[in-house]
């Protein structure tokens, strides 16, 4: 099972802080626009803009990828799915 994070940024924000480069290779976090997960799999999407990034992670890892988010100074709001 997967938790996705549908994650709202700051308009203009730099993503590349989104998460840090530790946190991904530690947990595998895939960090996606829509277009992107459109693109490997996940159907359904609609259009959320250019300011919305997907994070797929192991639910597992999930609390992992909530604190990040929640500390992160680019987030204005995320919600947090779970797949199949």
């Amino acid at each position: 099972m997967l938790s996705v994070f549908e994650v709202h940024l700051v308009p203009g924000s730099d993503t590349s802080s989104l998460i840090s480069d530790e946190i991904k290779k530690e947990t595998k976090a895939q960090v996606m626009t829509v277009a992107e997960a459109k693109a490997v799999g996940f159907g359904g999407l609609p259009d959320l803009g250019p300011d919305v990034r997907l994070i797929a992670v192991a639910k597992r890892d999930g609390q992992w990828i909530q604190r990040a988010l929640e500390r992160s100074e680019i987030v204005s709001g995320f919600k947090i799915h779970e797949v199949d």
